[in-house]
């Protein structure tokens, strides 16, 4: 049965937008329930006093496999998949630190920033971080391991997400933690030629106030590689200029005026 201003909506030949309540919601972040993964609390007397790669091998020892529980969208659908996301390795990992006396964290951060834009051409930032961290055992020695993260956010959680996902390829790949899937060599791809990019589609770039002189000796590096140094480009005054001539003349001007 439809309403009344469901009836005048199709009569005026447009349809009423669904309520909120009743539209599909949108693919997300679906989280596994945490399960208990069965390791004690240490006893009154504390953690053995043992040095610390011997406590992370223990670590390791309680923490045997984890399966990628958490699903990105719905199970079924296109685009949705699982993985296995940070609050998994805490809720594994972290009982597993406190019961044989073992600390992580973060001493050292490394961050990068650049503005990109997604599939949709919404504008967004990536962040890149490598984090630097100290396990430290329960007799106070400790050992320090680099682990890299990377995220890409239209708000203000950029770093947030990287550093989270530099925690969790620490702990699963430090922890050497395996999942069931499939190995990756049980698939083979075939590599493809990469389409060689014309002199013309560099012009751009070259000529652009923002490209650094650094970039501009890659460009030259590919156009040499690519046999077009000697292509003829239009440059920013109008005349004909043979493309490695015209990158090595901005390098220099770029150089002059000390862009690196």
């Amino acid at each position: 049965m439809t309403t009344i201003a469901e009836r005048a909506a199709a009569a005026a030949g447009r349809t009423e937008e669904a309520p909120a309540a009743d539209r599909a919601p949108a693919a997300t972040y679906t989280p596994a329930p945490l399960q208990d993964p069965g390791i004690p609390d240490p006893g009154p007397e504390g953690p053995e006093q043992v040095p610390v790669w011997v406590a992370w091998s223990r670590v390791m020892g309680e923490v045997r496999g984890i399966n990628k529980g958490d699903w990105y969208g719905r199970p079924g659908e296109r685009g949705s998949y699982q993985f296995r996301g940070v609050d998994s390795a805490l809720n594994s990992f972290g009982p597993a630190c406190r019961l044989h006396g073992v600390l992580v964290l973060p001493v050292h951060v490394e961050t990068a920033y650049r503005d990109v834009k997604t599939s949709g051409g919404k504008p967004s930032r990536e962040c890149t971080v490598t984090v630097t961290y100290r396990i430290i055992g329960p007799t106070g020695d400790s050992i320090e391991v680099q682990s890299a993260g990377e995220s890409m956010d239209s708000a203000d959680k950029g770093t947030a997400k990287a550093l989270s996902t530099s925690l969790r390829s620490l702990l699963f790949l430090g922890g050497l933690v395996p999942t069931a899937d499939a190995d990756p060599d049980a698939s083979n791809i075939e590599r493809g030629e990469a389409p060689v990019r014309s002199a013309v589609q560099y012009l751009d770039e070259i000529t652009h106030p923002q490209t650094s002189a650094g970039r501009l000796r890659q460009i030259h590096y590919e156009l040499k590689q690519s046999g077009q140094l000697g292509v003829l480009l239009t440059n920013e005054v109008g005349d004909e200029e043979r493309a490695g001539d015209m990158v090595v003349r901005i390098g220099k001007e770029r150089t002059a005026g000390g862009a690196a």
